[in-house]
């Protein structure tokens, strides 16, 4: 595979204001997301694994395969490169509403309403102790879809879970213009949500 890179951004780091504001989003994409890619191609390179021939998202479904000296760190940085690549596809200028079609459908199956499931992940990201991700996932295992709350940066593939949508709680996704009102932050997101993006995900892995 080579070194891991944060991959740039489709749009400005301003683009998602009033909602998430530019400096955040500048010292989460460049500082924050650089320092998992670093980490993740150190733990590589310690094991002469850089050429890997596998995703890092494999290498999560199944860490019992790394050596354990670099599993954790792998885990993590591992974890948080891939997580924030999906965090900034899951987003958009002029997103938010509600998804629409298969996805929709699944969605009224197993959470009754797009208002259910709102309220249901938004909870579950609110109650997370200390720092983390809220995520909706697809489990293959029972064909549906599936509200996780995972630690620091545990990635849902360490689950054989595949991650649909995924809001960053960590302080530093929200802190310079929410401090400590994590609730407002996570209200606030919904409406930069990408959901054709997300519909897109859905579609790859249930058809």
């Amino acid at each position: 595979m080579g070194k891991y890179e944060v991959p740039p951004l489709n749009y400005r780091y301003d683009a998602l204001e009033p909602y998430i504001d530019a400096k955040t989003m500048e010292i989460h994409h460049a500082k924050h997301h650089q320092i998992y890619a670093n980490g993740l191609n150190e733990a590589l390179e310690n094991i002469n694994a850089l050429t890997h021939k596998n995703y890092i998202t494999s290498i999560l479904s199944d860490l019992t395969t790394v050596p354990e000296p670099v599993r954790n760190a792998i885990n993590f940085h591992g974890g948080g490169f891939d997580n924030h690549r999906l965090f900034w596809e899951s987003m958009t200028p002029n997103g938010g509403g509600e998804p629409g079609g298969k996805l929709a459908d699944e969605i009224k199956i197993y959470f009754g309403n797009f208002k259910e499931l709102k309220e249901t992940f938004s909870q579950t990201s609110l109650s997370i102790q200390g720092s983390g991700w809220g995520w909706l996932v697809y489990n293959q295992t029972y064909s549906r879809l599936e509200i996780k709350a995972m630690s620091d940066q545990t990635s849902p593939w360490t689950l054989r879970l595949i991650p649909i949508l995924g809001l960053d709680v960590w302080e530093h996704a929200y802190y310079l213009k929410y401090q400590n009102r994590r609730a407002d932050y996570i209200e606030a997101w919904w409406n930069v949500v990408n959901w054709a993006e997300i519909e897109e995900r859905f579609l790859r892995v249930t058809t």
